[in-house]
This record gives C-alpha cells, structure tokens and sequence, in this order.
C-alpha cells in the first residue's frame, strides 16, 4: 500500500483547476506531482524510481479518456489508487477498484475522499 508521505499525481488538462486543486492539497500537507495531459502522467506512472500514493485525473483530457490513462496506470502500478474528477458524475461508470469526486468539490470534500484513499 503507497504511504501518505508520497507524492500524489493531478492529472487535469485546465491550468486553473489544476493549480487550485494542487494548492489544496499542498496546503493539506501533501506533496504534488502535476501533469496536464495523459502523456505526461504515463511518464511519471512508468518511471520506477517515482514513488506515487494516488492518481487524481480528470476524465476528460486532451490525448487520452481518464479511464484509458487509468488502465494503463493500473497496469504500471497495480495497486495504485485511482480518484476521477468529474463534473458528469451521473453519467460515468468508474472502473472497479477506482473512486469518483464530482466537480465542483470543496476542500473538505477532496481532503475526506484522498484521506479515505490513502488510509484504507
């Protein structure tokens, strides 16, 4: 199981979500990776030196639909923990094993659905 003491992946497309998002959950005390595309998120999943606690991504990007990124990262890292980010929550079927926030959140939201992730 990924220790809360290691960096978390954002992955989302729109700079100013993602900037509000990683300053969250900077400011909850976790560190963050940022990535604003599926490419750039496979770079750091695939890289075995890079220890990863969570994957938030969006699941719509640019390059790749969030749920092919989190398949892919699975595959990398089996038992990474997958959190989509959406704002069409009632209309996405997440993957099995994955979880689900719907846009907008507020910050206690985010900070009990990543605290739940990370602590089992």
């Amino acid at each position: 199981m990924p220790s809360p003491t290691q960096p978390l992946l954002v992955v989302e497309d729109d700079a100013i979500v993602r900037m509000l998002i990683v300053e969250v959950l900077s400011e909850l005390g976790y560190s963050v990776i940022e990535a604003q595309d599926a490419t750039t998120a496979l770079e750091v999943v695939n890289n075995p030196e890079q220890p990863l606690a969570l994957m938030m991504t969006d699941v719509g990007l640019p390059d790749m639909d969030g749920k092919t990124l989190a398949n892919r990262a699975r595959e990398a890292r089996p038992l990474l923990p997958i959190l989509f980010a959406s704002g069409f929550t009632d209309s996405i079927e997440v993957p099995p094993g994955m979880h689900l926030i719907g846009k907008p959140f507020s910050i206690d939201q985010l900070r009990d659905k990543v605290n739940a992730l990370l602590n089992g």
